[in-house]
Order: C-alpha cells, then sequence, then structure tokens
C-alpha cells in the first residue's frame, strides 16, 4: 500500500515539474525563450493583427492601461490551454521596443492561460511567436470589441467553400503582390468568441482541377466506350433479325386491322 502510494506521489510531483499543471501555479517560461528573435509588423490597421508563418505564428496586440495580459488557446474538446509564448516583445505608443532583456517584461505559463506581465500600467503593443501547424489557424478574441486581421502563408488563400472557411462572417480580403499573402481583416469590432480561418493553397487548385480532370476524361472514355458497346450488340441483333422478331412480337393486336372475315 505505502509503494502504491509513494508511486502516485511520483507521478503527480512528475507531472507538476512538467509543467503540464496547475498545482503550483505558474510557471516562469525560459528567458532565452521569451529573448529569441522574431519580426513584427507594428504599423497595422487592427487592434489585433496575427501573421501565419509554415510552423509558427506571429501576434500584436493593443493593450491600454494594462500590467498584465493573458493569453490561451482552446483544445479539441473546448477547453483553455497555455499558449507557448517565445520572442516576446513590448512596444510603448512612441515607438520604443523593449524585450525581456532589457526590461521587466516576463511572462509565466499555467496550465490553463499564459501571463504576460508588461512593464508597468502601460499602454502600447505586446507581440508573441508561439508554434503551429496545417492549413488552419484559431484563437479565442482576447481583445472585447476589437478589430482582428489574419495574414496568410505566401500562397494561401480563402474563398472557394469547399477549400476554405472563415469564421465570423463580415471579413474583407486583401493580397499583397509582392510578398503572395493574402490578408482576412475585420474592419468592424469582433464580437465572436473565436476568430478561425481554414485556408488552401494555390497548388491545390492545379491539384485538385488535374484530378478533376482526369475524373471526367475516365468518366466520358467509360461512357463512350458503353456507348459503343451497346451499338455494337444492336447492329449484331438487327443483323440476327432478333429485333424484327421482337418488334413483330410486341406490335399492338389492335393495330393489325379486324379479324380476317371482316375486312
Amino acid at each position: 500500500m505505502q509503494r502504491r502510494h509513494l508511486a502516485l506521489l511520483g507521478i503527480v510531483a512528475l507531472v507538476a515539474l512538467s509543467g503540464c499543471s496547475g498545482i503550483f501555479g505558474q510557471q516562469n517560461i525560459d528567458p532565452n525563450q521569451l529573448n529569441q528573435n522574431a519580426t513584427y509588423d507594428w504599423d497595422t490597421q487592427s487592434n489585433a493583427s496575427v501573421v501565419l508563418d509554415r510552423s509558427s505564428y506571429r501576434a500584436v496586440y493593443d493593450v491600454r492601461n494594462n500590467d498584465t495580459f493573458e493569453v490561451y488557446d482552446r483544445d479539441g474538446l473546448g477547453r483553455e490551454q497555455a499558449v507557448p509564448i517565445r520572442a516576446l516583445k513590448f512596444r510603448y505608443a512612441n515607438g520604443t521596443v523593449i524585450t525581456e532583456a532589457n526590461s521587466s517584461l516576463n511572462a509565466t505559463r499555467g496550465g490553463s492561460q499564459t501571463t504576460i506581465r508588461l512593464p508597468g500600467n502601460v499602454t502600447g503593443q505586446v507581440a508573441y511567436s508561439a508554434p503551429r501547424s496545417g492549413k488552419s489557424y484559431a484563437t479565442p478574441t482576447h481583445l472585447d470589441g476589437a478589430t482582428y486581421q489574419v495574414t496568410l502563408p505566401p500562397g494561401a488563400r480563402v474563398g472557394i467553400p469547399m477549400l476554405s472557411q472563415v469564421s465570423p462572417g463580415g471579413y474583407e480580403t486583401g493580397v499583397d503582390g509582392e510578398t503572395n499573402r493574402m490578408t482576412v481583416r475585420w474592419s468592424q469590432p469582433v464580437e465572436a468568441r473565436q476568430v478561425s480561418v481554414r485556408y488552401y493553397l494555390e497548388r491545390d487548385l492545379l491539384i485538385f482541377g488535374g484530378l478533376a480532370l482526369v475524373a471526367i476524361l475516365i468518366g466520358g472514355g467509360g461512357t463512350l466506350y458503353y456507348y459503343r458497346q451497346l451499338q455494337a450488340v444492336k447492329r449484331k441483333r438487327k443483323e440476327a433479325g432478333i429485333d424484327l422478331e421482337e418488334e413483330q412480337e410486341d406490335d399492338d393486336p389492335r393495330d393489325r386491322g379486324p379479324p380476317p372475315g371482316m375486312r
């Protein structure tokens, strides 16, 4: 029994120390992770801006008179979970950018959220990077009543219902010709709890179109082959007189006139 209790305590301790449990509260994020380098677009027209790359994303949020900023994601079951942020930066209204290395800016991570501690009660923009994967992105609306924009990876697009989906509605799109990136923008304050984008790549259309063309060619060839086979069978039946006999058998007796002796 004692061994069982010791084993249980050991498992709980390992989980807690690994940072997967909130038993001991928030855990400090490694400064080396927070001080990683990343380039952010500070001059956006939206209160919340997210730029998607192949395996990560870069987010910039407006903050006003705040000393903390909480961010989290939701898993497949809708449960909140902390965001493994890196490359943390803060930009003051005057354009000065600070990092964890040269200020009191830092972050802690718990089981359900990541708390960014700002350098006092400040107004400006906070930015961070985080990993991602796949051809979709979703984030809770961390700012209430704010405008949002999501910039897709190069060559990514939305607009074809079967291949893409954007929520909520009321958005507009534009493509930067230099970077070949499409931006999905909500110019009106977003009231939904979540912003999500599922996109396709331009090359996917070529693959999809090629497969559709192959299917059409195969289907058309099969139809033509069946039609020719059917015509060949009809010719053989006609040559054998089968069709003739069937036509005579199928004749309606009423169409042959009155019976003999009544004509």
